[in-house]
């Protein structure tokens, strides 16, 4: 209590230890002063400047502010005591200021009343217990508990719902650190509204005592459940985006939906599919009717859970039922216990599943998946009575979710479409069979791309061609899907014509490097440039494989060399001339000549098996290995090289390769003769044929193939130059040949009646089976094919003769031929 004493004047006389503490002035600074410093404003009752004077006895207690030294207010209750002395004018007043609150406290007082009364927050004061001795209506709202049942116990007493030991972990952090925790997120349920998850951000902040000791805690709380949810429904969408259709397979992209949706969002969901969405199939609005759907994936929360069948399963859906409704109109519907034992709908969750069903208010959602005002399929969500219902929000989130997937559905089923029609067409344009001949022992492999990452233009091909040789051709065309198959397709078809004409693979090469610009600029003229651009940049190699010499002649078009392992297991590469792919500017192709030992192993390859090994020692090791087995089978080389090249092959691209093992035609299979350019040397040269044909046993063919010798030698004589030579090879054909050092070619045509000559090659073209014209750099050869096992209907040599129209028979012995 403060006391000091005025004059009549209102002057401190006397200013007392305890003033001088509460008031913060000393006594040399007051006392002589007008009382009127100590107050902010006019100093209260001080008529003429001294304060009103009361009875003595008399002490009513007033309020009144004063100021400190400091210059804040201070809240007092003054009690006056006038001190009367027998002396004129020496009368005093005695002041007693009892100590009240600063203002400041007084508003702060203020403000936590307020709080406590009339906050929407919630607020809670525990003690160092953690013992509630404080709550505002607010928060009994929340809790919908009275508050004389709650003061003095514990949270874990009054909500054990709540992860009570999370909250009261935060609290003791508080009470052992002083330090406040901002806005932790809560979970839970209360008594106020037990049917629904509520969302809290908390607050928590220590009280301290005078003394500076924390003698409680006090926790703020907010309910944002609307608010929290709204923003995780957002969240949700956008990680939908992330989660699902990350590839272009329907399966992959249901089942990731499901992964999402289960547990966040559902306890159980399943998906079913119009037949044939799977396999890329253009989906068909149903007829008024049964609606057949296929299963294609399930989640649920129970692991044990079974659903009503296998993945694949195709169900139907009757008609006029809640599934065919919402299927036809695409509206979702929320479903309680009474639809699904209406409608059947219990069937789909399996026997174990069911048991999450359990009765209640809108426990489970139906929601088609619509893509481009076409319905796909359709959603089966369910929430157990512990999760809660589904709300009007979650319906509309469910809907925005399988919208989103629904369009992902339908980009991979049409990437499907497009990557089924690109390998069909790039299949139908590759060999399916390899043709019959007896040089090489051939097997073949083409394995798309990996998860529907595209189609590229690798192709292959084998090739037949005169005097027991084939041809082995790898290529490869730029691009992806139909357009890279469709290039495909036009390169090979050009590179099997111009192989019928026998020309060398660098001559081969140069004409198709001709063509491709050429065919470019035409499709630029009518509008189909994107289509044919994939030939610009295309690579080939060309190889000719000849059984009789045992050497492999071969040229590149920007494409990697074969790999050559000899009988023994030794891997070795061609020294193949560089070139630049097709139509690129490079006319020039250069031979590479090889002789390989019988029983060598070729591996001819696309770029993508060259790109994969030089990045993998190991598997470049395994691939070497593969090839130069000599004791293994050349389908189990086939094999282990797919094994050894698919892992380490980019998604997105193909593998071809062709493996060729090499035969050889010994001696006793093929003969020459030199022949002079004599008319007398024909009758010569029949005899010899006759001689080797019984050493063959193959005297069946006697007639026929001593027409096609006259015919062919005798044009030799009569057209070409020196020298002449006559070969015959015993292959799966009888092979006629008949080479001469002139370069014209002949010509069949049909030669008049009055015509002396030129019925030679029309007989030739009759009695063979196949024959043709080579070009080398020395001349030319021209060959005829006979088959050794004609059809049982096929009619013999003579009776092909006998078969000819008489006038051509008339004509022949008028020009003295012999039939």
């Amino acid at each position: 209590m403060a006391t000091f004493v005025l004059d009549d004047e209102g002057i401190v006389t006397a200013w007392s230890p305890a003033a001088e503490e509460l008031l913060g002035y000393k006594t040399t600074e007051v006392v002589g002063r007008p009382a009127a410093v100590l107050w902010p404003g006019t100093p209260p009752d001080v008529p003429g400047g001294a304060l009103e004077r009361a009875e003595a006895g008399d002490s009513p207690g007033r309020a009144a502010v004063l100021r400190h030294r400091e210059g804040h207010r201070l809240k007092f209750e003054l009690q006056v005591f006038p001190l009367t002395s027998t002396e004129p004018g020496s009368d005093r007043t005695l002041v007693l200021a009892s100590a009240g609150q600063p203002l400041e406290r007084q508003e702060d007082q203020s403000i936590l009343d307020g709080l406590f009364t009339q906050s929407p927050i919630g607020l809670a004061v525990f003690d160092t217990e953690l013992r509630y001795i404080r709550m505002n209506d607010s928060l009994v709202k929340l809790q919908g508990i009275a508050r004389e049942d709650v003061l003095g116990r514990r949270i874990s007493e009054v909500l054990p719902e709540l992860d009570t030991e999370a909250i009261e972990h935060r609290l003791r952090k508080v009470l052992d650190t002083g330090l406040p925790v901002v806005n932790s997120l809560h979970h839970g349920r209360t008594p106020s509204d037990p049917e629904r998850e509520h969302v809290w951000t908390v607050s928590s902040f220590a009280l301290t005592g005078g003394d500076g000791q924390i003698i409680g805690v006090t926790d703020a709380v907010i309910d944002v459940t609307d608010r929290y949810w709204a923003r995780e429904r957002l969240a949700f969408l956008a990680e939908s985006g992330a989660r699902v259709g990350t590839t272009l397979d329907v399966v992959t992209t249901t089942e990731e939906l499901v992964d999402l949706l289960v547990p966040r969002f559902a306890d159980f969901a399943a998906i079913d599919l119009m037949a044939g969405v799977t396999e890329g199939e253009e989906p068909r609005p149903p007829d008024a009717g049964d609606v057949a759907l296929r299963h294609v994936a399930r989640k649920t929360v129970s692991t044990s859970a079974e659903g009503p069948g296998q993945m694949g399963d195709l169900l139907t859906i009757p008609a006029h039922s809640l599934q065919s409704e919402s299927f036809l109109d695409g509206q979702p519907a929320l479903l309680s216990m009474r639809d699904l034992n209406a409608e059947g709908l219990r069937d789909i969750f399996g026997p174990r599943t069911r048991s999450l069903l359990e009765e209640g208010e809108n426990c489970s959602m139906l929601v088609p998946l619509r893509a481009r005002d076409v319905t796909l399929g359709l959603a089966y969500l369910h929430r157990s009575a512990r999760a809660g219902p589904f709300e009007r929000d979650d319906l509309v989130l469910a809907q925005e979710l399988a919208a989103r997937a629904a369009v992902c559905i339908d980009n991979a089923r049409r990437y499907i479409r497009e990557h089924t029609a690109a390998v069909t067409l790039h299949r139908s344009m590759l060999p399916h069979n390899v043709p019959d001949q007896t040089a090489l022992d051939v097997v073949h492999c083409f394995i798309p791309a990996k998860a529907y990452a595209g189609v590229s233009g690798d192709w292959f091909d084998v090739i037949p061609l005169s005097a027991a040789r084939v041809a082995l051709v790898v290529g490869d065309v730029p691009g992806k899907g139909i357009p890279a198959a469709a290039c495909m397709g036009q390169i090979s078809s050009a590179v099997r014509t111009l192989a019928q004409l026998d020309l060398t693979p660098d001559e081969l090469l140069g004409r198709l490097d001709d063509m491709v610009p050429r065919l470019v600029e035409r499709e630029h003229v009518k509008g189909a440039a994107p289509i044919v651009e994939g030939l610009m940049g295309a690579t080939c190699l060309f190889a000719i494989y000849d059984p009789v010499s045992r050497r492999c002649v071969m040229a590149s078009a920007g494409h990697p060399a074969p790999m050559i392992a000899d009988p023994t297991g030794q891997v070795r590469f061609p020294d193949l001339p560089p070139s630049k792919p097709l139509g690129l500017g490079d006319p020039v192709f250069e031979l590479a000549e090889v002789e390989l030992a019988e029983g060598s192993t070729l591996l001819f390859h696309t770029k993508s098996l060259a790109h994969a090994w030089p990045t993998d020692a190991v598997m470049r090791g395994r691939l070497h290995s593969a090839v130069g087995l000599s004791d293994q089978a050349l389908e189990d080389k086939c094999q282990a090289i797919a094994d050894a090249v698919v892992p380490c092959l980019p998604a997105d691209d193909d593998l071809a390769f062709l493996l060729v093992k090499t035969r050889a035609l010994g001696c006793e299979r093929h003969v020459t003769w030199d022949l002079p350019r004599d008319p007398a040397v024909v009758a010569r040269a029949r005899s010899l044929v006759l001689r080797q044909l019984q050493r063959w046993n193959l005297e069946d063919s006697a007639f026929t193939t001593e027409l096609i010798i006259s015919e062919l030698v005798t044009n030799a004589i009569r057209y070409a130059n020196d020298p002449i030579k006559l070969r015959l090879i015993l292959d799966r054909t009888l092979i006629c040949e008949v080479s001469d050092a002139s370069s014209t070619s002949p010509h069949i045509r049909r030669a008049a009646t009055t015509d002396e000559g030129g019925r030679g090659l029309y007989l030739i073209a009759q009695f063979s089976h196949r024959w043709g014209t080579r070009y080398s750099a020395t001349g030319k050869t021209i060959w005829a094919e006979q088959l050794l096992s004609p059809p049982e209907d096929a009619p013999t040599g003579v009776d092909q003769m006998l078969s000819l129209s008489p006038s051509f028979r008339e004509e022949m012995h008028g020009t003295g031929q012999d039939p």
